[in-house]
C-alpha cells in the first residue's frame, strides 16, 4: 500500500472501537488540521512506548518509577485489585478509596488463553506479605471472566490473615469499570463484603 491515506486508514482501524469510517473520518480531519497538528500526535504516540512502564509497585501504567498513587500518602492498609490502569482513574473520579492499588493487567480468560500466569498475581502476592496490608478489595469487573479472577484471587488469599472484599453489586453485570458514573464505584466501594 503506497497510498499514504489508505495506510494511515488501516493504521487507525486497528485501534479498538475505530472502523473504517471512523478511520477515514480522522485521518481527513488530520489532513485539514493545522499545521504539526499529525507530527504532534504522531510523536505523543511514539513517546508513549518510549516514556510509559509499569510502577514498580502497583504494576499501573506511569512514566515514572513509581506511580503518582505509590508515591502520595495513602493508607497501605488496603490494596484495592483492578483489571487495568482505566481502572485506577475511574476509582480515583470516584473520591471514594484512599489506600492503595494493585493492576493485574487483564483477568483469567482460558478461552482466550489469559492463565494466572498472565496476570500480575506474584507481585500482589509479594505486597501482601506486609504486615501493614489488612484488607484486599477486589474490584474486578462485573463479567464472567471478572469473577472468574476475583474467585481464584479470594480463593489464593484464603490462607493469609487479611480481609478478603469484593465490590458490591452496585455496579451493573457486565459494566466495565473503567465505563462506571463516579458514584456508582462510590457505592459499589461502600457496600463491598467479604468473599
Amino acid at each position: 500500500m503506497s497510498d499514504p491515506i489508505r495506510q494511515a486508514v488501516a493504521q487507525l482501524k486497528r485501534l479498538p472501537g475505530i472502523g473504517e469510517k471512523t478511520a477515514t473520518r480522522l485521518v481527513y480531519w488530520l489532513l485539514r488540521a493545522r499545521e504539526g497538528t499529525a507530527a504532534d500526535i504522531g510523536a505523543a504516540l511514539v513517546a508513549l512506548a518510549d516514556g510509559v512502564r509499569e510502577c514498580t509497585v502497583c504494576c499501573d501504567l506511569t512514566a515514572e518509577e513509581r506511580c503518582a498513587v505509590c508515591r502520595a500518602s495513602r493508607s497501605e492498609a488496603v490494596i484495592c485489585v483492578v483489571e487495568e490502569p482505566q481502572d485506577v482513574l475511574a476509582f480515583e473520579r470516584s473520591g471514594e478509596f484512599r489506600g492503595r492499588y494493585h493492576v493485574l493487567h487483564g483477568a483469567l480468560s482460558p478461552l482466550d488463553g489469559i492463565s494466572p500466569s498472565d496476570l500480575r498475581i506474584q507481585p500482589l502476592l509479594e505486597r501482601l506479605r506486609s504486615p501493614e496490608v489488612r484488607e484486599v478489595v477486589l474490584a474486578t469487573n462485573a463479567t464472567v471472566e471478572g469473577d472468574a479472577t476475583a474467585l481464584y484471587l479470594a480463593r489464593l488469599l484464603d490462607p493469609l490473615p487479611l480481609k478478603v472484599t469484593r465490590l458490591a453489586h452496585g455496579l451493573s453485570v457486565g459494566t466495565e469499570i473503567e465505563y462506571a458514573n463516579a458514584v456508582s464505584l462510590a457505592r459499589a466501594l461502600q457496600n463491598r463484603r467479604e468473599v
